[in-house]
């Protein structure tokens, strides 16, 4: 289990301005929790699951691009049944420094205004709408270019990433205390290991803490119980196989945790006041 956040390392190359990132990995090969000193834009065109962003854990889905200011805790975890035929998924990642902003916007006057824009974000945005769109038309070109051809489509980008418009709020940074880096911990080891049995002597060990310290700690960062906290992180794991897959329910429920199928229709209707077969027929 991650004891820390890394930090990324990404190969000097001072033949480049800027990283240019396509890859088609296993689903479960993906960088665990790190932060770099770069800024980062992340395109997800294959694949899906639950990706932690500075303080805030959530469930993504492909097509979402996301831009990361520098030294805030990231990671993507993906899931295995909304991989391609060969178990893969597919990104496109572009990291560039304050450096590079700072020399752009001092040799094109042009890129100034976007460029303090750009440093007014601290927290990690998520686009859509139209943004969304022309962003993913850029980047999915930007794969078929030359070194040459992209610097042309990362000014173009550095220009639309400075509006907030059509943008929501993903993650904030943290501040690095004790209790920021236990809850960290604990949801770094529900992401990997929902679909197990777990038990709160193992996550009272985890961090370090006996089972009553534990459950009033967890209380008292998230307002919920741990095993609440559980159940609906279970039901959420579901939701994404009952929307992206032909899985039976009965597979499904075993596969996001539960051990009992009418206790998951149960916990389901309660979380989501549908069955999951209703679920699935809405979506």
């Amino acid at each position: 289990m991650l004891e820390k956040v890394k930090y990324a390392h990404i190969p000097a190359q001072r033949e480049y301005s800027f990283h240019f990132d396509h890859v088609k990995i296993k689903w479960n090969e993906q960088i665990t929790l790190h932060q770099q000193k770069t800024w980062e834009l992340s395109y997800v065109i294959v694949g899906s699951g639950t990706r932690i962003i500075g303080d805030t854990i959530e469930p993504f889905s492909r097509n979402e691009i996301i831009l990361i200011p520098p030294n805030i805790p990231h990671c993507w975890s993906f899931d295995e049944l909304d991989a391609d035929k060969n178990g893969e998924i597919e990104n496109i990642t572009i990291t560039f420094s304050e450096q590079l902003l700072e020399k752009c916007s001092s040799a094109f006057p042009e890129l100034e205004t976007y460029i303090k824009k750009i440093h007014k974000n601290t927290e990690a945005l998520s686009f859509k709408g139209e943004t969304l769109v022309r962003l993913q038309s850029i980047l999915v070109q930007m794969a078929k270019e030359t070194t040459i051809d992209r610097l042309s489509s990362f000014i173009k980008l550095l220009s639309i990433i400075s509006s907030v418009e059509n943008t929501s709020a993903v993650g904030r940074p943290i501040v690095e205390d004790k209790k920021t880096k236990r809850m960290q911990k604990i949801l770094l080891y529900v992401m990997n290991n929902y679909q197990n049995t777990i038990t709160l002597e193992e996550m009272a060990q985890l961090v370090q803490l006996d089972k009553s310290s534990f459950c009033i700690f967890f209380k008292k960062m998230t307002g919920k119980t741990f095993f609440s906290y559980l159940a609906e992180y279970r039901i959420e794991s579901s939701c994404q196989m009952l929307t992206k897959t032909n899985m039976a329910i009965a597979e499904i429920c075993f596969a996001s945790g539960f051990k009992d199928i009418p206790y998951y229709n149960r916990v389901f209707k309660k979380i989501k006041a549908v069955t999951p077969t209703e679920y699935r027929e809405r979506i």
